[in-house]
């Protein structure tokens, strides 16, 4: 049978209406009791949590140091082919260059033999001479011409002995074709006649 939670127990007094009901604390029987927690088993948790930060720290560290050093090797990569890029231009520039230089002699050739006439072909001849080497100047293309000058071995080739009567010893007296550079690169040394010392 139930009890009627509404009835009076003893001891309640008649001042409690019926809408009231009485608060009773009720420990259940078969409940666990919570033991306190041992401050050595939170020591023990806490150094544990404080080694695994230090892990993942340092796994940090170790992810941040490989990528430092990924993105040092492409900054590297980004130079050196930046570096090879322009190299390769400046050889097929001066490839270009070279190749067009028997031109160039064969043009000046042609108005030195034409320099008695006056005709138009001259004329042609002397607009493309110019235009061959305004293009080659805006190239940075220059002759070298060291007639009078010192023999330089880095500059000219000696193919003819020259007597001490067409100028000092040592001294280019004559240039059998003109030498050329592309600012410090020789692109063809130039064939000379030395005085004899």
């Amino acid at each position: 049978m139930k009890k009627n939670p509404f009835k009076k127990k003893k001891g309640m007094t008649d001042s409690m209406n019926e809408n009231e009901m009485p608060v009773e604390e009720t420990i259940p029987q078969d409940a666990p009791e919570t033991p306190a927690a041992e401050p050595e088993a939170e020591l023990i948790d806490a150094a544990a949590l404080q080694q695994q930060l230090n892990a993942a720290s340092a796994k940090a560290d170790e992810y941040l140091a490989l990528a430092q050093r990924v993105q040092a090797d492409f900054d590297n990569f980004r130079r050196r082919n930046e570096s090879v890029r322009a190299d390769a231009h400046t050889d097929g520039q001066r490839s270009v260059v070279s190749a067009m230089l028997p031109v160039l002699d064969n043009l000046e050739r042609a108005l030195a033999a034409s320099a008695e006439t006056d005709d138009a072909l001259r004329t042609g001849v002397e607009m493309t001479l110019r235009q061959m080497r305004d293009a080659l100047t805006k190239l940075d293309v220059t002759p070298i011409d060291r007639l009078g000058e010192v023999f330089d071995p880095n500059l000219e080739n000696a193919v003819l002995q020259g007597s001490s009567d067409e100028g000092e010893p040592g001294t280019v007296c004559a240039v059998l074709q003109k030498g050329y550079m592309m600012g410090s690169y020789v692109l063809r040394h130039a064939m000379v006649k030395v005085v004899a010392d």
